[in-house]
């Protein structure tokens, strides 16, 4: 892919563009870095990212980074899920995550440029939607919907609020109504998280900070589907 650059606030310019396998290591650092203590005590996304890579439905084209003056600042990785529809139809969809800004970063448009670039390749590529699990407040701001309002559900036939999706082209989204279920990737197993974690220097762990309180409440915002 060409590289994508944009003037970033400051003098310096922004490149987002596909992570180079000597960056894995870097990259993981950098996703260690923003989701630290986030949404819990620590966090199990480098180790996400370090087995995404391999597993089945990885879509290296959309793995990217964002770099300015050399040093990776952000990262995003996506890999195919499907929507089991009500019809009988299997919907491949994207989904994204986990995406990360280092925090001294963050709040300067630099995750939503590296989802719009997602978006466009994604698009080029045949893709019908981006689906995922995030903050809707955020999410909103980067065009996404409701996934409910399309009447996806989670795997538990549970409409949520957190399940947010983008379609990709006209009438994407039309009939495409079911029960979302995400690539297995996403079980992550804690305790490899915690022996993968124990790679990097340490930090401390904190517990019930405010993020991860908000994020528990989003995440506890979930309706039963009737009649499905």
């Amino acid at each position: 892919m060409k590289n994508s650059r944009k003037q970033w606030k400051g003098s310096s310019m922004l490149e987002i563009r596909t992570e180079k396998i000597s960056e894995q290591r870097e990259t993981e650092n950098v996703v260690r870095e923003a989701f630290w203590n986030v949404y819990t005590p620590g966090c199990v996304e480098p180790y996400l990212a370090h087995q995404m890579r391999g597993c089945a439905g990885f879509l290296p084209e959309l793995d990217l980074v964002a770099a300015e003056d050399g040093k990776i600042i952000g990262q995003v990785m996506n890999v195919k899920s499907c929507i089991s529809g009500d019809d009988g139809e299997c919907f491949e969809v994207v989904t994204l995550g986990p995406i990360a800004v280092l925090p001294q970063y963050q709040k300067r448009g630099i995750g939503a440029g590296l989802i719009a670039e997602v978006k466009k390749l994604a698009g080029r590529m045949g893709c019908r939607a981006i689906i995922l699990c995030g903050n809707p407040e955020y999410y909103a701001k980067q065009g996404f919907e409701p996934a409910e309002r399309y009447g996806i559900r989670n795997a538990e036939n549970m409409f949520a609020d957190a399940l947010q999706v983008y379609g990709l082209y006209e009438g994407a989204l039309e009939g495409i109504a079911g029960k979302y279920f995400e690539n297995e990737i996403y079980n992550v197993d804690a305790d490899a998280a915690k022996k993968f974690d124990g790679s990097f220097l340490p930090k401390e762990l904190l517990d019930n900070t405010p993020s991860q309180k908000a994020f528990l409440e989003i995440a506890g915002r979930c309706r039963p589907c009737e009649g499905k």
